[in-house]
């Protein structure tokens, strides 16, 4: 009997532990519910309602002059109106009349081609001068900067002052230049703005001046975040000074690139003083009009000059969405 009580088999095996139980968070009076769900949504909404200070004044600014700008161009609005006349609402007649016309959609394309080419070599030549900013030393690099920046902060009316000097069919140095120590003779006199063609060289050698060094300045900044220790081990692979440039640094600040050449685009298609100050100095007018310059011209019609900026509005949101989904597509 007692060989039996103490064999193992009459010993009873211990029992499987327990599975923790989960603790229940207390529920909270009902009296506590409809306040937790309002500081919910207040936290919500907070960072929208932090917005409003900004946007009040961006509404007010930008929004009222938008809206009476669109709604001018469905008028008859010129000097009468100015006197208390009241408007006549035409519907898309204004519309109809620029589209219809043939010259306005030479100004269109003659804008659309000066804001491509202007863009193009504002971003080449400012890609450039950034990549030799990296390479030069410091000496060459702040003198470089400061160049760089007095030609950014000169005021537009004062450049220009300068470059129309500088390209004076009597006096200017361009010509002196052209005529005496290259020999070409018939440059002596030469007026650069009676033609077409010279009249935009001249203006985009203006436009590209005084908007390189903000691609210069912004491109550099990019290109000082480039890690040194990948530019590094690409030249221990063998990858050559211009490889290291195209393959590695370029593409890590392509979202530079397409931001800055985005702001190129739209400053260059609204070019507004540089071709004016021009065509004061002599220059065929309606042969050298671009969208800013011809839709001041319209002045004193209201309505067409509204209507007019709304398409040059719209041809700037078409351009400007197809760089912003090529750029949501790079980041994607």
């Amino acid at each position: 009997m007692s060989a039996s009580r103490s064999s193992p088999a009459a010993v009873a095996p211990p029992a499987p532990p327990r599975a923790p139980v989960p603790a229940v968070p207390p529920v909270p009076p009902r009296d506590e519910q409809p306040l937790r769900r309002g500081r919910s949504r207040r936290s919500r909404l907070g960072p929208y309602l932090l917005l409003v200070p900004a946007l009040v004044p961006i509404a007010v600014g930008l929004g009222y002059p938008l809206v009476r700008q669109f709604v001018l161009s469905f008028q008859e609005y010129g000097l009468a109106q100015q006197f208390g006349r009241p408007a006549e609402w035409v519907g898309l007649r204004n519309y109809t009349e620029l589209l219809s016309d043939p010259y306005v959609w030479g100004v269109i394309a003659r804008s659309v081609a000066f804001c491509l080419v202007n863009a193009g070599l504002t971003m080449v030549l400012g890609i450039a001068l950034a990549v030799l900013m990296t390479r030069v030393g410091r000496a060459a690099r702040i003198t470089l900067q400061v160049g760089l920046l007095l030609a950014w902060g000169t005021p537009v009316l004062a450049t220009m002052t300068v470059w129309q000097w500088l390209f004076d069919s009597q006096y200017g140095v361009i010509n002196w230049l052209l005529a005496e120590p290259l020999g070409m003779t018939g440059m002596r006199q030469h007026s650069w703005i009676i033609e077409p063609a010279s009249f935009y060289f001249v203006a985009t050698v203006i436009v590209v001046w005084m908007s390189v060094p903000f691609v210069v300045f912004t491109v550099y900044a990019g290109l000082l975040q480039v890690p040194d220790e990948c530019m590094e081990a690409a030249q221990l692979d063998g990858a050559t000074a211009w490889q290291r440039l195209r393959y590695l640094a370029l593409p890590m600040v392509k979202p530079v690139l397409m931001v800055v050449a985005l702001l190129q685009v739209i400053w260059d298609l609204r070019v507004f003083t540089q071709i004016h100050v021009l065509q004061r100095g002599g220059a065929p007018t309606r042969d050298t009009h671009l969208l800013g310059t011809y839709i001041y011209s319209l002045s004193k019609e209201f309505s067409m000059a509204g209507a007019m900026a709304t398409i040059m509005l719209a041809i700037t949101l078409a351009l400007t969405v197809f760089y912003i989904r090529r750029m949501l597509r790079e980041e994607a």
